[in-house]
């Protein structure tokens, strides 16, 4: 296990500190919790969530979901992702798991991509995918919808992200109901599921928009 942590703090400090130019998309390194508890609970999750037995919290990702934070700024949802455990008045979530949510990328609302969790290690957010998903975090809400910048980043994001990884989907939050009842689906709970409104309709349009060369899908 003490190798895992090793590799997983040299590959994440490392991703882009090499062969970078000024026409690559900058990406800011801020890293939540990824402790032994975390580790131990992200494992638990996908044995009894997803029926997936393995020694280390790592993913093979096919797909990447839109979200929005519903509100905040950088801080406070990088310190509410930071906590390892889901708070109490999660209901719903601390009783399927103590372990908090999270995602691998949280974008601001000027563009500024900041990167939480490595693309390759497990993240909870997006119910019976997280297995094989990348989520990225926006800041805003369906009061304060995402900005233009944000748009452009999530595409730029993306298509990095496809030129490292077999990606095959491209959901917001809102479209992963498409995806139940098919073998992608993983939740073990049939009733196990929370209806989401992320990260809006115009803001998928137009992020398809500007990736639509790399054919990605929305619906199995």
């Amino acid at each position: 296990m003490k190798f895992f942590f090793t590799n997983l703090l040299i590959s994440f400090f490392c991703l882009n500190a090499i062969g970078q130019n000024k026409n690559e998309l900058k990406i800011i390194e801020k890293p939540i919790v990824y402790n032994k508890e975390r580790v131990k609970l992200s494992i638990e999750y996908l044995k009894i969530r997803y029926g997936i037995i393995q020694d280390k919290p790592t993913i093979i990702p096919k797909i990447i979901v839109l979200h929005y934070t519903e509100g905040g700024n950088i801080l406070s949802n990088f310190n509410y992702f930071n906590h390892v455990k889901i708070e109490n008045e999660r209901k719903i979530g601390k009783n399927q798991s103590k372990l908090n949510v999270s995602a691998h990328y949280l974008i601001d609302r000027d563009g500024k991509i900041y990167h939480l969790v490595p693309d390759t290690v497990f993240a909870r957010h997006t119910i019976g995918l997280n297995y094989c998903a990348i989520g990225i975090e926006n800041i805003g809400s369906n009061k304060e919808p995402l900005t233009n910048q944000q748009i452009q980043s999530n595409a730029k994001l993306i298509r990095k992200l496809c030129s490292k990884f077999r990606i095959e989907y491209l959901i917001g939050h809102s479209e992963y109901v498409n995806f139940r009842y098919t073998p992608l689906w993983k939740e073990t709970n049939s009733k196990y599921f929370i209806h989401k409104e992320d990260p809006g309709t115009h803001f998928l349009i137009e992020v398809r928009k500007l990736i639509v060369d790399l054919k990605l899908k929305s619906k199995p």
